[in-house]
């Protein structure tokens, strides 16, 4: 029998905003990547056969400046007309399209209204979070660049164990990358990999008491 949940911790990007992959299908348009280009480079420094330490990693434990990673993805990248890519702001122009999504920041608002404890664990690619915001809402916060920890790694999910202070069967954690919701699993909590906002929501309403249903998210018909 499932654990009754006290707390549900939400990654950021991706589940607290639209699909990451929208801002990054947008940057590659809009800059002329070539796409296998990137899709190469993201797979060798962030599938699960990397190797410890690829940029990718220590950009999201704090150990590269956004700049220094910059130079170092536009170095891996082609153009579709054979151009060199800028590195300046290259995470900027990637990440620019991305927008929280105001219907997970609801679900959050909802569960911590009902006394459900809501944190925050995030890997971070330097991203600029809405400090503010989230800060007011969620209790911890755990940003993977300011704790020198990432996930799938379990001392990141155990230091954020710590903070709530909540046994980890019954703390639920929502991540969009399979990877991340594995690594969860794998130090006792609970966990659902988030595909959008309609789905999260109807997946906690069966686990939660009290979380009001939400109408079904439907796109008109042209």
């Amino acid at each position: 029998m499932t654990a009754r949940v006290e707390a549900v911790v939400f990654d950021y990007g991706g589940v607290l905003t639209g699909p990451v992959r929208d801002s990054i299908a947008a940057w590659i348009e809009a800059d002329g990547i070539e796409r296998d280009s990137f899709s190469r480079t993201l797979k060798a420094w962030l599938s699960r056969n990397a190797e410890d330490g690829t940029p990718i990693h220590r950009l999201e434990t704090g150990e590269l400046t956004v700049a220094e990673f910059d130079v170092l993805l536009a170095a891996e990248l082609d153009t579709d007309d054979g151009s060199a890519v800028d590195p300046i702001g290259v995470l900027a122009r990637l990440f620019a399209g991305m927008r929280p999504d105001p219907a997970m920041f609801e679900l959050a608002s909802e569960l911590r209204g009902l006394g459900v404890r809501v944190a925050l664990l995030s890997n971070s690619w330097c991203n600029t979070y809405p400090r503010e915001r989230i800060d007011a809402l969620f209790d911890p916060v755990v940003i993977s660049g300011e704790v020198g920890l990432r996930k799938p790694l379990a001392p990141i999910y155990r230091l954020t164990l710590d903070r709530l202070g909540v046994p980890a069967d019954r703390v639920l954690f929502v991540d969009d990358a399979e990877p991340n919701v594995l690594g969860a699993r794998a130090v006792g909590m609970q966990a659902l990999r988030h595909t959008d906002g309609d789905t999260t929501w109807a997946a906690l309403a069966d686990l939660i008491p009290g979380l009001p249903r939400r109408a079904v998210s439907v796109t008109p018909r042209g």
